[in-house]
């Protein structure tokens, strides 16, 4: 019993933290275009601008989220692992 849950365990944190990895990697590889000084934006160059900004920040909190998870399964199962060890049942 133990065993298959140390292993769940360890397989799920290594699942998430992949998830994270492709989150940051999607986050990573979206640029927003530079402006000249001498551009003239309108609303919708601004809407654009926002709109890049903010996928960015979602995609950014998704990976952050997910590296979160990751590292709090990886205590779970170091807690359980200490359990196990430390304790007799």
């Amino acid at each position: 019993m133990e065993l298959h849950l140390e292993a769940a365990l360890d397989l799920l944190t290594v699942c998430i933290a992949l998830l994270a990895c492709a989150l940051w990697l999607r986050a990573s590889r979206r640029k927003v275009r530079r402006i000249s000084k001498h551009e003239t934006l309108d609303y919708a160059d601004f809407n654009r601008l926002v709109t890049a900004v903010n996928r960015t920040q979602i995609l950014n909190a998704q990976a952050a989220l997910a590296t979160g998870a990751a590292t709090a399964l990886a205590c779970v199962s170091l807690m359980v692992d200490f359990l196990l060890a430390h304790l007799s049942w």
